[in-house]
């Protein structure tokens, strides 16, 4: 016993750490490693983060035609329901077309009418101008006769001055030869019925003289009836000459006019036949039918709304991207997009950049001038398209939540 402890004595124990000590040095190790793990981990995502932007704020889009009706009436037949799919053209109402037939049928009895009226009213250009001329001719004519007639009066009044002073004349010689006869009856050198003969002489010279001055007047008289004449007749002339392009221009104005008022009736009849046609409606895109409000017994008025139709086959995503996103986004990068309603990603790219912020687009856009300013992150509403002939595109619906990430690189 003594020389064991001798030999215990000699050789120190060997040292060895407590267990609680190296668990603390595992402890720390691991710690370290997942620090870096982590930290690693971080780096690798802040530089995938880098590398896409994407916002939970976007929906699908797609055009919606609103299908209504053009003109007043009662609709008599639905043939869509909602949720139906309807191609373009396919006739999905109608309404009571029989006040249109009757005011389509009127007025192409208007038009009719009016032909009828123009048909009357050609004639009487050609008239007219017949008339016209007539009446030009035939005044022509009445100066000319009238013009003629002056001269024949001329020529009586001046044969009537001729004859007037040959009697004044023959009196004069008589008067004299009365004189001379009465000298010498007074001296009975002559007989008494010589101076009585010479003083019948006298007295019929002198009447004579009073006839052919009586003519005389009355062939001037005559001179300015026929001057007054010719004067009426030039009148009627220059009348009829300047009446004939009037009455003929009123002739073709009526025509004319008749034609107008038959083109307004032709307009008429074709907007009744537009009318007539629009009683029945049709889609004119292809889509699935919603918000379907037409039901027969329907009173509707122009522009009523009736149906919806989306075209899903032109479907495209809008995505309200903060401004501050927006530094690297442009035209043509790639898109996936995960829509919440399937598990599923489509692809796609972004076709356009927005004009405006949602807010300045909006009913009542902020008015930063008037209040309290407090700075906003404002939000521009992106356009992706989708690429085409993708599976499950036909199960997409416009208002349907998606994620688009837009790929910077």
């Amino acid at each position: 016993m003594p020389t064991e402890e001798l030999k215990r004595t000699e050789r120190p124990p060997v040292s060895e750490p407590p267990p609680r000590t190296r668990g603390r040095w595992k402890a720390l190790v691991i710690v370290l490693l997942i620090g870096v793990v982590l930290a690693v981990a971080g780096a690798l995502y802040w530089r995938y983060a880098q590398t896409y932007e994407s916002t939970d704020d976007a929906q699908v889009d797609a055009h919606m035609s609103a299908i209504g009706a053009r003109i007043a009436g009662t609709i008599t037949a639905v043939y869509v329901d909602e949720n139906q799919f309807v191609k373009a053209g396919q006739l999905v109402a109608e309404t009571d077309p029989r006040d249109y037939q009757v005011a389509l049928q009127q007025s192409q009895a208007e038009i009719a009418q009016r032909q009828a009226e123009i048909q009357v009213q050609s004639p009487n250009i050609s008239i007219t101008e017949t008339s016209s001329q007539t009446n030009i001719s035939t005044a022509q004519a009445d100066v000319a006769t009238a013009d003629a007639a002056v001269g024949w009066a001329e020529r009586d009044y001046l044969a009537a001055q001729g004859r007037l002073r040959e009697a004044e004349a023959n009196n004069a010689k008589a008067q004299d030869d009365v004189a001379r006869y009465k000298a010498l009856v007074d001296k009975d050198e002559i007989p008494r019925q010589v101076f009585d003969q010479a003083l019948a002489n006298a007295k019929g010279a002198a009447a004579a003289v009073d006839t052919n001055r009586a003519a005389v007047e009355a062939s001037q008289k005559l001179v300015d009836q026929r001057q007054a004449q010719l004067a009426q007749a030039q009148s009627r002339l220059a009348e009829a000459n300047g009446n004939a392009p009037h009455q003929l221009a009123i002739s073709r104005a009526n025509v004319a006019a008749r034609q107008a008022d038959t083109q307004v009736a032709r307009a008429r009849a074709e907007q009744a036949q537009l009318n007539l046609s629009y009683t029945k409606i049709y889609s004119p895109v292809s889509g699935v039918v919603t918000k379907r409000s037409a039901e027969v017994g329907n009173h509707v008025q122009p522009g009523q709304q009736l149906f919806l139709v989306t075209q899903l086959d032109d479907l495209w995503v809008t995505a309200n991207f903060k401004e501050t996103q927006l530094k690297h986004v442009h035209p043509g990068q790639r898109v996936t997009i995960s829509v919440d309603a399937y598990d599923q990603k489509f692809s796609g790219y972004v076709e356009s950049m927005p004009a405006a912020t949602g807010t300045i687009t909006s009913l009542l856009p902020p008015e930063n001038a008037s209040g309290n300013y407090v700075k906003v992150v404002q939000r521009l509403p992106v356009r992706i398209r989708f690429d085409k002939n993708q599976s499950g595109m036909d199960r997409l619906r416009p208002g349907m939540s998606v994620e688009p990430k837009v790929m910077l690189q």
